[in-house]
C-alpha cells in the first residue's frame, strides 16, 4: 500500500513540473523557424496509396458510416491482412511518387540555394544603405532642432 501512496505523490509532484515547465520557452532556444509554403509536401507511403482507394470503396460498402477512426482502423486490419504480393501496387505506386519527389525537392532546393544567395547580398547592400540613412538623419536632426530655437 506505501508504494501506491508514494507513486501517487510522484506523479502530482511530475505533473505539476510539467504544467510549470510548458508555459515558459528555455532562454536559450529558439523556436521552430516558420514553415516555406512553396516546399514540396512529401509523398504518401504506400499505406497511404492503399487508404486513398480504400476509403472509396469503404464507403460505397458503408454510406451511413461517419466514423474516421472505423475507416483508418478497418484499412490498418485490411493492410495487416494483405500479402506483400497484394500491396506490391500500392508499393510502386509510392515510390514513384517518392522519385517524383525527389526531383522536386531538388529543384526547390536549387531554387532557394540560388535565391538565398541573392537575398544576402541585397540585405547587406540594404543595411549599410539603412545605417547611412539613419546617421544622416540624426544629424540633420539635431542641426533643425539648433535651428528652431
Amino acid at each position: 500500500m506505501k508504494g501506491g501512496k508514494s507513486k501517487a505523490k510522484a506523479d502530482t509532484k511530475l505533473n505539476v513540473k510539467k504544467g510549470a515547465a510548458a508555459g515558459k520557452k528555455p532562454a536559450g532556444k529558439r523556436g521552430k523557424s516558420a514553415k516555406d509554403p512553396n516546399k514540396p509536401k512529401r509523398p504518401a507511403s504506400a499505406f497511404f496509396v492503399f487508404m486513398e482507394e480504400f476509403r472509396k470503396t469503404y464507403k460505397e460498402k458503408h454510406p451511413n458510416n461517419k466514423s474516421v477512426a472505423a475507416v483508418g482502423k478497418a484499412g490498418g486490419d485490411k493492410w495487416k491482412s494483405m500479402s506483400d504480393a497484394e500491396k506490391a501496387p500500392y508499393i510502386a505506386k509510392a515510390d514513384k511518387r517518392k522519385a517524383e519527389y525527389e526531383k522536386t525537392i531538388q529543384a526547390y532546393n536549387k531554387r532557394i540555394a540560388e535565391g538565398a544567395g541573392a537575398e544576402e547580398d541585397e540585405s547587406d547592400k540594404s543595411r549599410s544603405e539603412v545605417n547611412d540613412d539613419e546617421d544622416d538623419d540624426e544629424e540633420g536632426s539635431a542641426e533643425e532642432d539648433d535651428d528652431d530655437e
